[in-house]
């Protein structure tokens, strides 16, 4: 199974070569080998992404059954645990507090995973987790309750990296000092276009999101070459240093997809699962 993870990022070496020397070539190579326990094997079209997962008639089971690489949930901190909702659950009283990360998501990928073996065949399955409340208490309860699942986690710890069956990534409201200071982790870390160049290291942000940057919606009109050239230099960017790149908000149809693998975007967001698990069926 790592063996295709690792083969799908090796392209980052044929473009460090172009610009490095061999020191470079084997720092590159370094970033390759610990990306490769975190992340799921993306292959040379990207893999899905379900935003808002928990917005689907099966929330994770869509995804996982359409062969999707990443889920995406929403959190917020609540007397009852970690609620699910895209918005603030109080006091609007229109969102069921037993719908919580444990209940939607944790506890189906254990069952999945105890059935299947995996959650994802290429590597480890990525669950982003966006935080909606207040990052700094909100992480203190999502680390609390990630640690009951290390069975199934990739867990950080010192620097060394022990590949589980899925890997949470934090996003929304980061508690970066605390992830930081953490010697022992069960989650990595959403970055931002603005982490590209910096010296975080790949344990700590396997990937980089951003906001959809070009305005293009996906409809008659192609996409500009100048911009073209914008996105494939910013995907360049992140898989010189190892990293996977995802991009919200981007045009959800085919001609939005189309610019997605064509660029080499790694992780293709979605609200359509259906449509677009068929559309990369057709472009494998």
């Amino acid at each position: 199974m790592r063996s295709i993870a690792i083969v799908s990022l090796a392209f980052v070496l044929v473009l460090a070569s172009c610009s490095s020397g061999e020191g470079g070539n084997t720092a590159t190579a370094t970033a390759i080998a610990t990306t490769a326990k975190i992340v799921p094997g993306i292959g040379a079209v990207g893999c899905g992404h379900a935003h808002n997962d928990y917005e689907n008639d099966q929330p994770l089971l869509d995804a996982l059954e359409h062969g999707f690489c990443s889920v995406e949930v929403d959190i917020w901190d609540q007397p009852e645990g970690l609620v699910v909702a895209h918005d603030k659950p109080y006091p609007l009283g229109d969102v069921d507090p037993a719908r919580t990360l444990q209940s939607l998501y944790l506890n189906p990928l254990r069952l999945w995973i105890q059935e299947h073996g995996e959650a994802y065949e290429a590597g480890p399955l990525l669950l982003l987790v966006d935080v909606k409340s207040e990052p700094t208490g909100t992480y203190a309860s999502l680390n609390a309750v990630l640690e009951q699942y290390t069975d199934i986690l990739t867990v950080f710890e010192n620097g060394q990296v022990t590949e589980g069956a899925v890997t949470v990534v934090v996003s929304g409201g980061r508690d970066r000092a605390a992830m930081e200071a953490q010697s022992r982790r069960y989650a990595a870390m959403d970055g931002r276009l603005e982490d590209l160049g910096s010296s975080a290291p790949i344990d700590l942000i396997p990937l980089i999101s951003a906001s959809w940057p070009f305005g293009w919606i996906g409809d008659d009109e192609p996409l500009s070459e100048d911009k073209r050239t914008e996105l494939r230099a910013i995907v360049d960017r992140a898989h010189a240093e190892g990293r996977l790149i995802r991009f919200w908000k981007i045009p959800d149809n085919v001609a939005g997809w189309g610019e997605m693998v064509d660029a080499g975007v790694d992780l293709i967001n979605t609200d359509d699962i259906a449509n677009l698990a068929s559309f990369l069926a057709q472009r494998r």
